[in-house]
């Protein structure tokens, strides 16, 4: 399946960083993608598709999309702080950032609305809210992701995450993790019980002790 994946468009696009200053990335879309979804690889200067076997592997981070939290600045989450740290590390280093459409851990941004709802009336967890609705705990899949970096011509990273789940699925699709580095914990009073599940059920690598945003 994967020889079917070919880049659709590239262009360079001004991204704004952490810093207030503008640096330019490149987006690209492909062709072929397992799920069919609009997803969209970000690389930043410094992370070339054409890396000798004896580099360094690029920097890399997936981050499934999030409107509440990536464009409104929601607080029930820490996606979009996670989405800013990675764009301000590649800004100044070089890395690519894979944008997946896949938003509620995989369930919709109506669905996530939904789960939203549930949490409060009920006093649910995240997770025991899309049980609610009849969801896994986590629908995301991540043989897009890998393709994506295949038809980069990238087929080992660093990688930016406190998920191992993103690691297993990886590298069961043939991507060579050669680093797993942590994100920032960026917990506040509205979120710290998100980041506890998504610690205590989710396995995420989180240290919440002492953590404060």
């Amino acid at each position: 399946m994967d020889e079917k994946v070919s880049i659709r468009t590239r262009v360079e696009v001004p991204v704004r960083a952490g810093d207030g200053l503008w640096r330019t990335a490149e987006m690209i879309s492909f062709n072929g993608l397992a799920d069919n979804h609009e997803h969209i690889a970000v690389l930043f200067p410094g992370t070339s598709d054409e890396l000798p076997d004896t580099s360094p592997a690029p920097l890399a981070r997936i981050h499934s999309e999030c409107l509440t939290g990536d464009v409104f600045g929601s607080a029930r989450c820490d996606c979009g702080p996670q989405l800013g740290e990675a764009v301000e590390r590649f800004s100044t280093s070089g890395g690519v950032l894979l944008y997946l459409r896949q938003e509620g851990r995989g369930i919709g941004l109506y669905n996530k609305l939904d789960a939203y709802q549930v949490q409060d009336e009920a006093g649910l967890d995240t997770f025991a809210a899309n049980r609610a609705l009849s969801f896994s705990d986590d629908l995301r899949n991540y043989h897009s992701a890998a393709q994506m970096l295949r038809a980069l011509g990238i087929h080992r990273i660093r990688l930016l995450t406190n998920n191992p789940d993103k690691v297993r699925q990886l590298e069961a699709r043939g991507i060579e993790i050669e680093e797993t580095i942590a994100t920032r914990v960026f917990r506040t009073e509205r979120n710290a019980q998100y980041l506890r599940v998504k610690a205590e059920l989710g396995g995420h690598t989180i240290e919440l002790v002492g953590e404060t945003a």
